[in-house]
């Protein structure tokens, strides 16, 4: 078989890290076809020489395209081009004539790495999973013939039966496995939820800034919307609700989207006495409640809400694990009251999107074994380096031109400044550099957004998961720039 001669591989110094650029080095040697199917890479050692980089830059990228599908692994022989290469057979728009001129009204294909790329929020450290251990553990199960057939709606007993143990155990959660449901991600659980509770027209009051997939939801459920006040100070304020005669609020109590505030447990209290005194439906978002760094997490708002009123306790839970694992793996889960589980079912019947079983089972073994919780921690430890270095960076280029709004928690920076131009012409010039950044009006309904405060406009949300200490440096010296520039 060929052996590979690194020859005239060469890092593009404008890739944003120099393990992206070898990933996309050798992914185009291999698309290409330059370097051939059943070819035998150079070790990891000698390609660290060779271009001048750590071994475990190279192991890492090398793992990256194992994990890809783009090469193999053979024990004691080393690393080998893979005979399938993925791209080859995913067409990415419709095939059109030869001579035929591109329509006006196409849209552009989903950018994957534009999505991924440095300061995208939302996105967890890609490179730190452990996908040796989880595709050993999805292989054991996707051999399972039993598995294969027609599967419980609710999803599978054993991952109930972990994730009840393990909510009970991390956020007190009150979530015996028979009122769990699996879902499609959280965006399904939401769906579902609000399917449950709401007739057409409906008032619902969420926070405005807030997670716009919730919006979305809201809109296609024919909701009447209203907002729940924010202010950079003091964060959300719930005391409009004791005028609220609508049918369900919708939380993120534990790390608030965009903002990075927690809600404390006499507002939580206030939140809970309100949909009991009403009959009223609380919806808990449990978002980043994971990583929070400064201190330990407020137990959940349904655990709460369980402790002082059992049943009548109107609160749905929701949760996912696109942050603490990935958000591929698409498997979020509710936690509804009694009352409810029969209801959430037809519907989930009816929309259908269920995750695949074996996929369930590999998750309920990682949690079962403690992997998962093991995990967390480990990337607890290291989202709160980032975030230390995100802040001090900050604060070392920018001093006191920048303010901080979001706590020391979760995967993404909030911040702003006065003066000088707005969010969304610093956000078009870092994009123009490869960085990818949301403004805070992303996040706000946009009918209300002319008339909110001017620091509005002046505030980017920037996440951290999946940047490098290099990415976060790099981002943070052309943030300077631009608002240096702005302002001379």
């Amino acid at each position: 078989m060929p052996l590979i001669d690194i020859g005239d591989l060469t890092l593009n110094v404008d890739m944003p890290s120099k393990q992206s650029a070898l990933y996309s080095a050798i992914q185009e040697k291999i698309l290409s076809g330059k370097w051939p199917t059943k070819a035998k890479l150079p070790s990891s050692r000698l390609l660290a020489q060779e271009l001048a980089l750590s071994r475990n830059t190279v192991t890492a990228v090398y793992d990256q395209l194992k994990a890809e599908g783009y090469i193999e692994s053979r024990r004691g022989a080393g690393f080998f081009i893979q005979l399938l290469n993925p791209e080859s057979y995913l067409l990415t728009q419709p095939m059109q004539p030869l001579n035929a001129a591109p329509s006006a009204e196409t849209k552009p294909a989903f950018d994957v790495k534009l999505r991924n790329r440095p300061f995208a929020t939302g996105v967890p450290d890609l490179a730190q999973f452990p996908y040796r251990k989880w595709a050993r553990t999805l292989q054991c199960h996707a051999d399972r013939m039993i598995l294969s057939g027609q599967n419980d709606i609710q999803g599978s007993v054993n991952l109930r039966s972990a994730l009840s143990e393990y909510l009970s155990m991390s956020r007190s959660v009150d979530a015996p496995s028979h009122r769990i449901i699996i879902t499609l991600g959280a965006q399904q659980a939401l769906y579902i939820a609000m399917n449950a509770v709401l007739e057409q027209d409906d008032k619902v009051m969420m926070e405005n800034p807030g997670y716009v997939q919730m919006r979305k939801v809201l809109n296609r459920c024919g909701a009447t919307l209203s907002y729940l006040p924010f202010s950079a100070d003091s964060g959300v304020d719930i005391s409009v609700l004791g005028g609220f005669e609508g049918k369900v609020v919708y939380l993120t109590p534990s790390n608030q989207y965009p903002m990075g505030c927690s809600i404390d447990t006499n507002s939580r209290m206030k939140c809970i006495d309100w949909a009991v005194r009403k009959n009223r439906w609380l919806i808990e978002d449990d978002y980043d409640s994971e990583f929070q760094f400064a201190n330990r997490p407020y137990p959940s708002l349904q655990g709460l809400a369980a402790k002082f009123y059992g049943a009548k306790a109107n609160v749905i839970y929701i949760g996912t694990f696109s942050k603490t694992l990935l958000p591929a793996l698409r498997v979020g889960y509710m936690v509804v009251p009694e009352s409810l589980v029969d209801t959430c079912l037809s519907i989930k019947d009816a929309i259908g999107g269920d995750t695949p079983i074996h996929v369930e089972e590999a998750l309920a073994e990682f949690i079962a074994n403690g992997d998962y919780l093991r995990h967390i921690r480990r990337m607890r430890h290291l989202y709160q380096g980032k975030h230390r270095f995100f802040v001090e960076q900050l604060r070392e280029q920018l001093g006191d031109r920048i303010e901080v709004l979001s706590q020391e928690a979760g995967l993404h920076v909030t911040f702003r400044w006065q003066g000088g131009s707005d969010a969304a012409t610093v956000k078009r010039m870092l994009e123009a550099q490869g960085i990818t950044i949301r403004t805070l009006d992303y996040y706000c309904d946009p009918d209300t957004v002319d008339g909110m405060e001017q620091w509005v406009h002046r505030t980017l949300v920037a996440g951290f998961g999946n940047s490098s200490l290099e990415d976060i440096s790099r981002g943070i010296h052309a943030l300077a720039k631009c608002l240096y520039m702005q302002t001379s």
